[in-house]
């Protein structure tokens, strides 16, 4: 092993009984570990966030395999990459079985005609298709290709198989166990909590704690609390903003605000903030909450919400935070009613589907003279004129007379 590579290329697992996490995906029982065990595999698409284990998975998948294995990276490969791998596969004078296994790393970065190229060869079994994705392979990647695969959804590690990792890595001789370590368990799982899932970041930040402390007297490299934070990145955010997570973090925050509950709203609203979430995107979520989910329940909800999208929009970050949490709480604890949005959405269905008939000739306009003699405006009551500035007429075409729209709630005044 080159000692010389990084510390996570090194502690890549060799085999499936190596692999640590995945258990949902790679148990005994499980269909895709059967496969690979069986080398029976199927093309697939990998779908995780980094760190979580694809680009692993994929050498074990090469170490156990009879047929050839050939890797591409999608950020620097082409079609001439992939007319390569499919010619020196269908060569069975080097390759015996005529078929290879292609694994493309970042294969959400191939563009559509990219992509098409793959679809023949995996079609006709010429190509045992591997894709490693961190975005959503629905929206990223060609829907013949993903019918043609499956998908497999890797999830971020959990603290305990990355303290895992990590105490394998400080023993073996492939990883650290050539040094003389001194580490507190307490220490390596903070590392783990602030990897967040990503075991490739905690591998590289204890990596890079290691080889910057010096010995000493006895020549042992002592790893505090301290040294450690010197050499891990801020705790990263859960999400990419331009991720397929940016939607279930910001879906998060709306359902929250629905549902009343103030706390995970601020929760949500802080994770986007971290994340570099555009502040202005987050204060027109508040402003459309206000008015579909507070409604006629408490109306002022919009106007403290759209004050709040003009405030920030003024000031700015970081402050725009503040007025964010404000706008955010205010809107999460009032009274709910959607009534108003659904009164619109029932008459947008009946306007593009039904013959609704035309406007009473009563409450049409007459702008120029003589259309009055044609019945334009004439009846019409003009509802100041009566008590209580009201006076029944008809207001709806004489076909949708008596449908009703704004259905009053509970929670309406």
């Amino acid at each position: 092993m080159d000692l010389n590579k990084p510390l996570a290329f090194r502690m890549s697992p060799k085999t499936l009984e190596d692999y640590v996490g995945q258990e949902h995906i790679l148990g005994k029982d499980k269909i895709l570990y059967r496969t690979i065990k069986a080398d029976r595999l199927s093309s697939i698409i990998l779908w995780g966030p980094p760190g979580c284990g694809k680009t692993s998975l994929a050498r074990v998948i090469s170490n156990t395999t009879k047929y050839k294995f050939t890797k591409i990276n999608a950020v620097t490969a082409g079609i001439g990459d992939i007319k390569n791998a499919i010619e020196e596969a269908k060569n069975t004078f080097l390759n015996p079985t005529g078929k290879c296994i292609l694994f493309i790393d970042e294969i959400h970065r191939f563009n559509k005609l990219q992509q098409d190229a793959l679809l023949p060869y995996v079609e006709n079994g010429t190509v045992i298709l591997i894709g490693a994705t961190t975005e959503n392979p629905y929206f990223e990647v060609n829907k013949a290709l993903i019918s043609r695969s499956m998908v497999v959804k890797l999830e971020p590690l959990d603290e305990e198989d990355i303290f895992e990792v990590l105490k394998m890595a400080l023993k073996k001789p492939e990883g650290l166990g050539e040094y003389n370590i001194n580490i507190e368990d307490k220490t390596l799982r903070k590392l783990c909590t602030i990897s967040n899932g990503d075991v490739r970041t905690a591998l590289n930040s204890l990596e890079i704690a290691v080889l910057t402390t010096e010995m000493d007297s006895n020549g042992v490299i002592n790893i505090t609390d301290e040294v450690l934070k010197d050499c891990v990145q801020e705790k990263k955010a859960v999400f990419d903003k331009k991720g397929d997570s940016h939607y279930d973090n910001i879906s998060a925050f709306i359902k929250s605000l629905r549902g009343s509950d103030p706390d995970a709203a601020i929760f949500y609203l802080a994770r986007a903030i971290n994340a570099g979430e555009d502040p202005m995107f987050l204060a027109r979520r508040i402003v459309i909450s206000a008015s579909e989910d507070v409604g006629m329940a408490n109306p002022n909800a919009l106007v403290i919400a759209n004050s709040a999208m003009q405030a920030v929009n003024m000031v700015g970050m970081p402050e725009a935070r503040i007025i964010l949490a404000e706008a955010a709480v205010y809107v999460a604890t009032s009274k709910k009613s959607n009534a108003s949005y659904l009164a619109i959405n029932r008459a947008l269905e009946d306007v593009a589907s039904k013959d609704t008939g035309e406007v009473p000739m009563h409450i049409r306009n007459a702008p120029a003279k003589g259309m009055e003699s044609l019945g334009y405006h004439q009846g019409y009551l003009y509802p100041h004129d009566f008590p209580g500035h009201y006076v029944e007429q008809q207001y709806l075409p004489d076909k949708m007379v008596g449908t009703k729209y704004y259905i009053k709630d509970e929670n309406c005044d």
